[in-house]
């Protein structure tokens, strides 16, 4: 299922920057940065997840979030820069799933993103492709029902490459995942897991594109 999430957010560094995350985790994603448009968009198509900055031009975050809970249930994350218990307690009044403070760590984002989709059932809590099989929840992996001993690294960087079949994914974009834009690694890192990730598994599922990074293919 193609997961489409809209983001109204009008500081453009950090409208452009979650929507880079969430587009290279692999959803679809529309940025809107006036209350008004974003307000229009929302109204028109549906999305399965929505991202409401509070301080929006035009419309703000509250009057959208109050609006749009009387035609649609998609689960919403209120972001903002705005200190205080009262603008949280408001936005849950309106009816938000969730409420994120600036600033914020891009992962921290993704991981509620998840949670809310599992939630909502619309993210699978398993991964299957091929004889392959990871447990989001558990976070235990099968190949052909028996059971691989990964370490959680492995295990988050295995389900990255399953969710996105075929796509090859970047060392960049490992290490941002996985490692988050704070640790300090490089590309002998991934190398390292992928290796030991690879003698795991019962086949060679994950092939390298030089100067790239990693595709997972099955034959």
């Amino acid at each position: 299922m193609d997961i489409h999430i809209f983001v109204a957010e009008d500081d453009e560094i950090i409208g452009n920057g979650i929507k880079a995350f969430l587009l290279d985790a692999g959803y679809y994603v529309e940025l809107r940065r006036n209350g008004q448009t974003a307000w229009e968009r929302l109204y028109e198509k549906q999305f399965q997840l929505v991202i409401l900055d509070i301080m929006l031009p035009g419309m703000n975050g509250q009057e959208i979030l109050k609006s749009f809970r009387k035609i649609s249930d998609t689960p919403v994350i209120v972001i903002t820069a705005l200190s205080g218990d009262t603008h949280q307690l408001q936005a849950f009044d309106n009816m938000a799933d969730d409420y994120i403070a600036k600033p914020f760590s891009m992962q921290v984002l993704l991981k509620r993103v998840e949670a809310l989709l599992r939630r909502t059932g619309v993210l699978q809590q398993e991964i299957r492709v091929g004889h392959l099989t990871l447990n989001r929840e558990s976070y235990k992996t099968f190949w052909k029902n028996k059971e691989l001993p990964l370490t959680l690294r492995e295990f988050e960087i295995l389900a990255l490459l399953a969710n996105n079949e075929k796509k090859v994914i970047s060392h960049e974009t490992l290490l941002t995942k996985i490692w988050g834009y704070d640790y300090y690694s490089s590309e002998g890192t991934v190398h390292t897991h992928i290796k030991n990730l690879r003698s795991k598994l019962p086949e060679n599922i994950i092939k390298t594109i030089r100067g790239v990074g990693y595709v997972l293919e099955l034959n």
